[in-house]
């Protein structure tokens, strides 16, 4: 697929957007289900840009900055994926297993920007000591404009290349051997981020839910609209049948009865 110059400046737009979003956290422009949405959206095939932004979020759910430790970037692998699939031509599970090092190699990136980002903030520390109030918006600007570059500049040169000949051509002699080994491990990835996800919560008292779930979607032929209602109306009739979250009604019935004991007693 050959990429239009107005597409490609619609993609450094997102990725900017996207990069300067992991930092903000916003409007969450860098989750892979907004951002492969988007850039499905720029490249003409959003159906596939869903697809793979869903399934992208299930394994990024568990990614989060804990103290200095810095989480894969959830952003960086989810706009390049999405076009390597829709520009690149390449399978859905190809991109989502290219998206876990693309993950890493923008984790290094973060790295990279927000150590150079110190010398902006003993920059506006000055700034602020002198009253200089423009030079310290200019400077918390420029930094945010590093972190949109960092996610703008892989993304520009991804969609620059992919829609030349000869990188079609280069994608096209990847042997089946490596596109189907890609597509298991796509699968396989899914699933230990879904995993991962279960066990952060440990909500074991959920989990007949999951199992049902998991069969009525593998033995019916129910779409995520069903599926949807169907969990819907059971969380309701847990939450109404569930003591957990019926305590009132419990405790009130050892008061009523000490009533009735009081009355028979006069």
């Amino acid at each position: 697929m050959e990429i239009t110059t107005l597409q490609i400046v619609l993609v450094f737009i997102v990725a900017c957007i996207a990069g300067m979003e992991s930092i903000l956290d916003e409007f969450q422009f860098h989750r892979p289900l907004v951002a492969c949405t988007l850039i499905g959206l720029v490249l003409g095939d959003i159906k596939s840009g869903i697809i793979i932004g869903g399934t992208l979020e299930m394994i990024a759910l568990g990614w989060m900055n804990i103290g200095a430790a810095v989480a894969p970037d959830a952003a960086l692998a989810s706009i390049i994926s999405t076009i390597l699939v829709i520009a690149g031509q390449q399978s859905i599970g190809a991109g989502i297993a290219l998206a876990i090092p693309l993950a890493a190699a923008g984790q290094v990136f973060t790295i990279i920007v927000r150590t150079l980002t110190v010398g902006f903030q003993h920059a506006a520390d000055r700034a602020a000591n002198k009253g200089h109030l423009t030079s310290l918006s200019w400077i918390h600007i420029s930094a945010l404009f590093l972190q949109a570059m960092r996610i703008a500049i892989p993304a520009l040169i991804v969609a620059i290349s992919v829609g030349t000949s000869e990188v079609q051509l280069l994608l096209s002699k990847i042997p089946e051997v490596v596109t189907n080994g890609l597509n298991i491990a796509g699968g396989m990835i899914v699933v230990v981020g879904y995993a991962m996800v279960i066990n952060m919560m440990r909500a074991g008292y959920l989990m007949p839910f999951f199992y049902l779930g998991f069969v009525t979607a593998a033995f019916t032929n129910f779409n995520l609209v069903a599926l949807g209602v169907i969990g819907a109306v059971m969380a309701i009739l847990y939450i109404q049948l569930s003591p957990k979250y019926n305590r009132s009604a419990v405790t009130s019935h050892p008061a009523a009865s000490s009533q009735d004991i009081d009355n028979e007693l006069d």
